[in-house]
C-alpha cells in the first residue's frame, strides 16, 4: 500500500476552505502530504483538520477569478520556498440562469475561474516541473456536465466540458514530462453548489431516482479518487476522467 502514501510531498489544494477542497486536502494530509490551501475566504478550519494529522498547512488567500491571483500566488510560493508536487484544480463557481436571459457577466464569471484559472495556474506550476525536470499530480475537478447539458447553467456546463478537453490535452502534451494529468467528476454531492437543487424537491426527487446509490455524494466520497491519482499508484493513468457519481453516468 505504499504508493498510495504521499510522504514528502506538497499538495496545492485550490478552493480549500470547505467542501470538497478541504476534504481533499485532509486527505491528502491523512496520506502524508503537507498542504497549501488557496482560497477567497478563511481557510483556518481546514488549517486545523490538516494539523491534526501532523502535515503541514500553509494557507493563501486569493481570489482566483482574476488572473493577477495566478502570478501573486506563485511569488507567495516563493517566498515561502515551496514547490507543489500536486496540484488540485477544485476552484469554482455556477450560475443559474434560463440561457435565453444568461448575461455576459454569468458568463465571465464562471468561465474566468473555472476554465481560464485552472489553465494557466496548471501551466505555471508545469512551467516549474519542467523547469526543474520532477514529475508533477495535476487534478481537475470536472463535472457530470463535463458529459451533458445540464439546465440553467450554460457557463457552468460549457466550462466543465473545457476541463475535460484540458485534461486531454494537458496529458497529451505534459506527459513525456512525467506530468500526469487527470480529472475527477463528482456527480451530485450535497455542497454549496447543488443546494439550490437540494431545496427544490421535485429537482431533488427527480436527481435521487436517477442515482444507482440512491443518495447524494458526500466530501468523503471523493476523497479516495484524489489520493490514488495524486500518488504514485496512478504513474501511468494520463487524461483519465474518473466519475465518482454513486452511478449516474451508468444509468
Amino acid at each position: 500500500m505504499n504508493q498510495f502514501r504521499l510522504d514528502g510531498k506538497v499538495a496545492l489544494v485550490t478552493g480549500a476552505s470547505k467542501g470538497l477542497g478541504q476534504a481533499m486536502a485532509v486527505a491528502l494530509a491523512n496520506a502524508g502530504a503537507d498542504v497549501i490551501g488557496v482560497a477567497r475566504s478563511s481557510t483556518i478550519q481546514t488549517q486545523a483538520s490538516v494539523e491534526k494529522t501532523g502535515s503541514r498547512f500553509v494557507g493563501i488567500q486569493e481570489n482566483l477569478g482574476e488572473m493577477e491571483a495566478i502570478s501573486s500566488l506563485m511569488s507567495k510560493l516563493a517566498q515561502e520556498r515551496l514547490v507543489p508536487d500536486i496540484l488540485v484544480n477544485n476552484a469554482g463557481i455556477i450560475q443559474r440562469n434560463d440561457s435565453i436571459h444568461f448575461t455576459e457577466k454569468e458568463w465571465d464569471e464562471v468561465m474566468d475561474l473555472n476554465l481560464k484559472t485552472l489553465f494557466f495556474l496548471s501551466q505555471a506550476v508545469s512551467k516549474q516541473w519542467i523547469k526543474k525536470r520532477r514529475p508533477g499530480k495535476i487534478i481537475n475537478i470536472a463535472s457530470m456536465l463535463s458529459f451533458q447539458g445540464g439546465i440553467r447553467v450554460p457557463s457552468y456546463t460549457a466550462s466543465k466540458t473545457g476541463v475535460l478537453g484540458l485534461t486531454r490535452i494537458g496529458a497529451c502534451e505534459w506527459a513525456q514530462y512525467g506530468i500526469n494529468v487527470n480529472a475527477i467528476a463528482p456527480g451530485y454531492f450535497a455542497t454549496d453548489n447543488t443546494e439550490a437543487l437540494r431545496n427544490d424537491n421535485v429537482r431533488a426527487a427527480e436527481i435521487l431516482g436517477r442515482i444507482p446509490a440512491g443518495r447524494w455524494g458526500e466530501a468523503q466520497d471523493i476523497t479516495g479518487a484524489a489520493v490514488f491519482l495524486a500518488s504514485s499508484a496512478s504513474d501511468y493513468v494520463n487524461g483519465a476522467v474518473l466519475a465518482v457519481d454513486g452511478g449516474w453516468l451508468a444509468r
